[in-house]
């Protein structure tokens, strides 16, 4: 259930938790606030970042957001200065397959509700400046002043919905009037460039410069072609001005949490922004943040391409499971999960140690968090717990929605502990210098457990052009199923000897990064059968509905 505005406290105060003075804050209501960027002099040492990753999640998922919010709490009964740095949703998959993401019980930021849908506006200004510079690029076909290969314009128009229908189209129809005909479609705004520049942006300057070094397509002679080209990033700037700076809200116990940026992990880079990162890192002594999906998408991406990209080095991972998806990897139809079957968590314990394997290649301190539920036995939770004592990890089951930080507190403990270790340096799994392919295959077999990579002609061709155009050094986005440590979203558990195939690329310049798109994945998603959007309502007092 939604907290209620009377039972939050007001943004001044819970900024004042982590010493961020009211002249700091444009607020957004009571229970909500910007934060200008001048809060990160805070004069203090930064705090430990802990990434929270996971398995591979059933459809439901693994309840990452909830169980960081739940561990936030944790930590700040046992007396640590904690904040959290998390993902805002995307109205697509609220209204799609997901409903709300605002983590769940008694573990959620709060105001729930307003986060979920408009927020503060930022996936709106980054859709507006994504939109403006396609009305741009068509603008200067229109008026045949600028040589741009009218069937090689690689921008697309955005939108925060999921919608399969507008993922190919075709516009400018209607006569010369209404523009020049040609092919097109829409990215969900959480795939745009766009996010993804504003995610990874340190500054206002550094916003800009990444906007300029977008690519939209090329010449009609082969050379690239740039967003500065358009001469409209000084505007884009300006609707991004304010979506730039990080929002404060808190949980329902009131920790500080930082909620900006929302990329995908399975099509985008899955992490909140950078600045937002930073900000909780400058005013709290532990960050909590997640990446998006399990560390085969999210894990492995916050570790090569955000903290690679902003200079940061997470103290700690904790990787969440929970036993209905380790039963799911050992073969129980998702319709019989709920029932007690230890023989079957057993066997979906491949799942849990292929991602720890993989997230062993950073050579961090890890702890296992198990999301517990209400129908989770002490025998299944104890397949789990034996398992991790094999491999001397330490291993806490936590019932984060049902008690909130006090269902935490044991995992808390053991988070403060992995992360008070020496630190180690950053390590990614490969060097900038490497080609595409070589960075590719580092992925497929060091994080996915994969044979090799087959990447098609159409992306040879691609990867080549990068190359010759000085993109060669960027590091690599997997686009991937979320479903499967593959690339075939039937695989569940730990498959072996497969190939991922790559079918098609995408030069992110902007970002900084080349994103790899493999299988039958899309850039726009398409609604289910029967979208939650079918059950969210308002009723008589003006209180919205089944949003989760």
């Amino acid at each position: 259930m939604t907290a209620t505005p009377s039972a939050l406290r007001p943004i001044v105060e819970v900024a004042r938790d982590l010493d961020v003075s009211p002249e700091y804050l444009e607020p957004y209501g009571r229970d909500k606030a910007k934060v200008h960027l001048d809060a990160l002099n805070s004069g203090r040492k930064p705090g430990k970042l802990i990434l929270v990753s996971a398995i591979t999640p059933t459809p439901a998922g693994e309840g990452k957001t909830t169980t960081s919010i739940g561990l936030a709490q944790g930590m700040r009964r046992i007396g640590e200065r904690v904040a959290l740095a998390l993902r805002q949703p995307s109205m697509g998959p609220v209204f799609g397959r997901k409903g709300g993401a605002t983590g769940g019980g008694l573990s959620k930021v709060e105001p729930s509700d307003t986060i979920n849908l408009q927020f503060t506006g930022d996936f709106h200004a980054i859709t507006a400046a994504n939109n403006l510079l396609a009305a741009a690029i068509d603008n200067r076909l229109y008026f045949r002043d600028f040589d741009v290969d009218p069937t090689r314009i690689l921008w697309k128009r955005a939108l925060d919905v999921n919608d399969r229908a507008l993922r190919r189209i075709v516009i400018g129809l209607g006569g010369r009037s209404q523009g020049i005909p040609r092919e097109s479609g829409f990215d969900i705004t959480a795939a745009s460039e766009i996010m993804a520049v504003l995610c990874l942006s340190e500054s206002l300057g550094d916003l800009r410069e990444r906007l300029d070094r977008i690519l939209v397509g090329y010449s009609n002679d082969g050379a690239p072609v740039t967003a500065r080209a358009f001469g409209m990033t000084g505007s884009m700037t300006a609707i991004l001005k304010d979506a730039l700076l990080p929002n404060l809200v808190q949980t329902t116990e009131s920790v500080p949490a930082f909620v900006h940026g929302g990329p995908f992990a399975n099509i985008a880079h899955g992490c909140n922004s950078v600045l937002a990162t930073r900000m909780a890192m400058a005013t709290a002594d532990y960050v909590l943040t997640e990446a998006g999906f399990a560390f085969d998408l999210g894990g492995e991406k916050f570790l090569d391409l955000k903290c690679r990209s902003a200079g940061l080095n997470p103290s700690a991972i904790v990787m969440v499971a929970t036993i209905r998806a380790l039963k799911m990897h050992g073969g129980v139809p998702l319709s019989e999960i709920a029932r007690p079957d230890a023989k079957a968590v057993e066997r979906g314990l491949c799942n849990l140690a292929a991602h720890l394997d993989a997230a062993a290649y950073f050579e961090k301190p890890m702890v296992v968090a198990i999301n517990q539920f209400a129908d989770d036995t002490p025998e299944e939770i104890a397949v789990v717990a034996r398992f991790c004592e094999a491999r001397g990890l330490p291993c806490s089951a936590a019932d984060v929605f049902g008690k909130g930080g006090a269902g935490a507190v044991d995992l808390a403990e053991k988070v403060v502990v992995a992360a008070s270790r020496p630190e180690t340096p950053h390590k990614p799994l490969y060097p900038l210098d490497w080609p595409a392919e070589k960075k590719i295959e580092r992925i497929v077999k060091a994080v996915y457990g994969g044979a090799g990579v087959n990447i098609q002609r159409d992306a040879t061709q691609k990867l080549k052009k990068a190359a010759e155009h000085g993109y060669g050094e960027l590091p690599v986005c997997m686009a991937k199923t979320a479903d499967s440590i593959s690339d075939d979203p039937k695989l569940r558990g730990r498959p072996t000897g497969f190939t991922v195939n790559v079918r098609d690329v995408e030069i992110a310049a902007g970002a900084g990064f080349l994103v790899i798109l493999t299988g039958e994945l899309r850039r726009m998603p398409g609604l289910p059968r029967r979208p939650a959007g079918e059950r969210i309502d308002v009723n008589e007092d003006g209180d919205i509905v089944n949003l989760f």
